[in-house]
């Protein structure tokens, strides 16, 4: 943009020139105009997750979340779920185009006039949102909130300016990357600047519907028009509705699982006769898949309603497994198990396709922590088994640091364990994610597919250890 342009843009505002006290009493007492509800929710959202480090789920959890997306009706929770997904997966680039429609940076402490200028540029550039629309609306927040009220004429000016330009204005944005330059630079670290700006652009795109079934993929993927990936999961196509009226659910046939998911607990084969605990088990997809693969199931949860929501999935589908509500850092079984599966808690940030606010509440000291508690929670879980036994460690995290890393450390410094390497070739289609060293390690631009499927899966880590002694 040039000087001139942005000048423009900058002084037609007049900065300084909001309503009069009088005019602006009587624009508050003036009823909200339709449509204002959902995006004051979105932005005060929004502010809560960037300001204040806040996940996103629990505030948009239908009963404990926050209760101005809880005042809404149905609709206008889902065009606020979809301003919060479209804001913060495109966060860098709609923040460089605001910037350069100004001439300077907004005033420090001018937040919360930020959050409402991101609002209405991602409904402007990334949805389908009529442009006066998104337009109308944010003037009518930045005059009703006096932190804001003397910018209203610059929201007006800018969001107009996106709306004029907005093809050329993505053009600008397009090489920005879409991930904070923090997270960014540690997987170049890890990958390579080249990988590291395809998986940034995977997140672009939300991730797609995968399923695991209990049997029969070929024939799933047939009625639920879907495909069978290398992990013998089925994806569907992109289709409007909610999962529980799909064919099978009822059934307790398959249930929803992100394919890089369902391979930890196909590491092990065969279960028969083989007694197994899942530690941190909810909400129990993998644990269903010990149940298929033959094992008797122990699942463990420090959280009591976890526990819960687990016992019910599994209830759907027809399965059983003792449960065990504890900290897995403190438990000790009656008897030693034959093997364990630990998917640790972790940063998540291999799962930003579908939690795209993981890298605006999360930073490098999470990581450090997290990676820390997971060392923990594995060196506990080799107790946990019997000499010979098997662990599989696993987790959702894209950085070494909670994967390779850790691993290599452990195996340093402990005699009693040793590693047993994944085979390339009993994943084909997956060749590509199994390390050097015999780990899994997923990364979300893999798993091109044409025909209409989404590609890729989540960013996952998997390696598999045997207790020696």
């Amino acid at each position: 943009m040039s000087s001139d342009k942005k000048n423009k843009a900058f002084n037609k505002d007049g900065r300084g020139s909001g309503k009069g006290p009088a005019e602006a009493r009587q624009h508050d007492s003036a009823p909200a105009k339709p449509g204002f509800a959902a995006r004051a929710a979105a932005t005060k959202i929004l502010a809560a997750v960037i300001d204040r480090k806040t996940p996103l789920d629990g505030m948009l959890d239908a009963e404990g979340g926050n209760p101005a997306y809880k005042a809404l009706s149905d609709s206008d929770r889902a065009l606020v779920r979809a301003i919060l997904n479209s804001a913060l997966r495109h966060l860098p680039r709609i923040e460089a185009a605001i910037s350069s429609l100004l001439d300077a940076p907004l005033p420090e402490g001018a937040r919360a006039l930020h959050h409402v200028l991101v609002v209405g540029a991602a409904q402007m550039l990334y949805l389908d949102v009529p442009d006066h629309s998104a337009v109308d609306l944010a003037v009518e927040q930045a005059n009703r909130d006096p932190r804001n009220r003397r910018f209203a004429k610059l929201v007006n000016a800018i969001l107009r300016r996106i709306g004029r330009e907005k093809q050329v204005i993505l053009e600008q944005v397009a090489s920005v990357p879409a991930m904070p330059a923090w997270f960014l630079s540690r997987l170049e670290s890890a990958y390579g600047a080249q990988a590291a700006l395809k998986i940034s652009d995977t997140q672009l795109e939300p991730a797609a519907i995968d399923l695991t079934v209990k049997s029969d993929a070929e024939g799933w993927a047939k009625r639920l028009n879907g495909v069978v990936l290398p992990t013998g999961g089925v994806r569907l196509a992109a289709f409007e509705g909610a999962i529980p009226s799909l064919e099978g659910f009822d059934e307790g046939e398959w249930w929803v699982q992100d394919a890089a998911a369902s391979i930890p607990a196909k590491l092990f084969g065969s279960l028969a006769g083989k007694r197994i605990v899942d530690l941190c088990a909810a909400p129990g997809g993998k644990t269903a898949q010990l149940i298929l693969a033959g094992g008797k199931v122990t699942a463990l949860d420090q959280s009591a309603n976890r526990l819960k929501r687990l016992s019910a999935n599994l209830a759907r589908l027809g399965l059983e497994a003792e449960t065990v509500v504890a900290d897995m850092s403190k438990y000790q079984p009656d008897a030693l198990f034959d093997a364990a599966l630990l998917d640790a808690p972790c940063s998540s940030t291999g799962t930003t396709r579908r939690h795209p606010d993981v890298l605006w509440t999360k930073g490098p000291e999470d990581i450090a922590k997290l990676a820390a508690l997971q060392e923990r929670l594995l060196r506990h879980a080799l107790t946990l088994v019997k000499p010979g036994g098997l662990v599989v460690f696993s987790n959702c995290s894209l950085d070494p640091e909670e994967g390779e890393d850790l691993v290599t450390r452990l195996l340093a410094d402990t005699d009693s364990v040793e590693r047993v390497p994944i085979t390339p070739g009993d994943w084909p289609g997956l060749e590509a994610a199994i390390s050097p060293l015999g780990a899994f390690r997923t990364t979300p631009d893999m798993l091109p597919l044409t025909g209409g499927f989404a590609s890729g899966l989540d960013g996952f880590f998997a390696a598999m250890l045997r207790r020696t002694r």
